[in-house]
């Protein structure tokens, strides 16, 4: 049955295409939305971009038709209007001058004209669905771009797998082991943690590569990486992607103080100082404040970026074990490169290992231009808490960083590790579990 959905602004500010995702319905735009979104066109961000994508698109329609009565957006595709609302459908008890409240109105309104038609608000608002239910409306969530159900359904990257003594001994005495047979469903560098069937205290750690390839055991790392020792086996699992040339895109996540920052530092400048295989290190963030904005920052673009950046800094102090260092001397002789995010459309960046930390903050968009960037001889690690967002237009399951681990969970030339354990301090961890 051909149904007709009422279309929120948050839904066009997080994906301006949205609207052609809904198959042969018809496409409801209030007016009270056009009013919001030209608010957001002059952002410089992906809001922003996303407003004036948005103007566009309903630009090219307003060309093939009239919008009051609605143009059809292709063939077997439904049909987008633009609509107000009329007083006498006004909900009782409701705000005029709210705009979610005009946009319900307006719903109420197309809802008169053919009452026995289904219609639907699309909101990503919370408040707004719960308004709706109130009023007996029915109003959805836009998961067009939600890869899975919740946060606990994140593919991990670790699978535990239990079998004999003798497997594992022969995964210690070097030989050559195949999980053709054994009936689980793995991915390509997914890491298979061993475990006896005897003595759960038993245990090899190994990265799946292929069925057809025998398990790869995981470096021990027992001399460090940069003079830093993994601490648990989802930090010897993290190194282990880290320091493979042959995986270009490296994602971690995990709470804070788990050490995702720290283990991707410490492999960076291990493969750039040490080992040189890259020439750089790129380092960036987006630079989504915590709580209130301290506003315009003066200077160049590395003065700029360097209070986001003190993370970093923390890291480098820590790794350089207390001596007079600071990030004035890697900029100087570009061992490390800042990036600010904002400039990156456009760039190929080669023979480099690109840092992007707290790429929770990220939508699929901003993620899909940082990762295209990458040119020859160049890895990528994507770091980030998917429970610590300051994103208000995306979620656990809808950030860019989430929507990169379930796409390239397929792909063999990408990697993924869940960092559980918190190693900062006995504080910082008691604080993620219970605060």
């Amino acid at each position: 049955m051909k149904k007709t959905y009422v279309i929120d602004t948050n839904v066009l500010l997080t994906e301006a295409r949205s609207f052609l995702n809904f198959k042969n319905n018809d496409i409801v735009i209030p007016f009270k939305v056009l009013e919001e979104i030209d608010k957001h066109k002059k952002r410089q961000d992906g809001v922003g971009a996303n407003a004036r994508l948005t103007i566009r698109l309903l630009d090219e329609l307003r060309q093939k038709g009239n919008l009051h009565k609605g143009v059809r957006l292709a063939k077997g595709k439904g049909i987008v209007s633009i609509r107000g609302y009329e007083d006498e459908f006004f909900p009782n008890g409701l705000d005029r001058q709210d705009p979610d409240n005009q946009i319900i109105a307006t719903a109420v309104t197309v809802q008169q004209d053919n009452p026995r038609r289904k219609l639907i608000v699309v909101s990503r608002d919370i408040n707004m669905r719960v308004k709706c239910d109130a009023l007996e409306i029915i109003c959805e969530d836009y998961i067009v771009s939600q890869v899975v159900d919740n946060a606990d359904s994140l593919y991990t990257g670790l699978v535990e797998h239990l079998v004999d003594d003798q497997r594992i001994d022969q995964v210690y005495a070097g030989e050559k082991i195949y999980l053709d047979k054994d009936n689980i469903k793995l991915y390509p560098n997914q890491f298979v943690m061993m475990i006896s069937s005897a003595n759960e205290k038993k245990t090899a750690l190994c990265r799946f590569k292929g069925y057809n390839l025998p398990l790869f055991k995981c470096s021990e790392y027992k001399s460090g990486v940069w003079g830093l020792r993994p601490r648990n086996k989802e930090q010897q699992f993290a190194l282990d992607l880290l320091m493979d040339k042959e995986v270009p895109l490296t994602t971690i996540i995990g709470k804070a103080g788990c050490g995702k920052t720290l283990l991707a530092l410490a492999a960076g400048l291990e493969q750039v100082l040490e080992k040189g295989i890259y020439k750089k290190l790129v380092v960036s963030r987006p630079v989504q404040p915590l709580g209130k904005d301290i506003g315009f920052l003066p200077g160049t673009m590395e003065e700029k970026m360097k209070p986001w950046l003190m993370p970093v800094q923390d890291n480098i102090d820590f790794l350089m074990n207390g001596q007079k260092t600071n990030m004035d001397m890697f900029f100087a002789n570009g061992t490390i490169e800042v990036e600010a995010l904002t400039y990156i459309r456009g760039r190929s960046i080669s023979n480099a290992y690109i840092i992007v930390d707290e790429a929770q903050n990220l939508t699929a968009h901003e993620l899909k231009t940082i990762v295209t960037r990458a040119g020859e001889n160049t890895k990528i690690v994507l770091t980030g808490d998917i429970e610590q967002i300051d994103n208000m237009y995306i979620d656990s399951t809808t950030n860019g960083l989430s929507y990169a681990i379930e796409r390239f969970k397929s792909k063999d030339m990408t990697g993924h590790i869940t960092l559980k354990k918190g190693e900062r301090s006995k504080i910082a961890t008691l604080a993620a579990k219970v605060l």
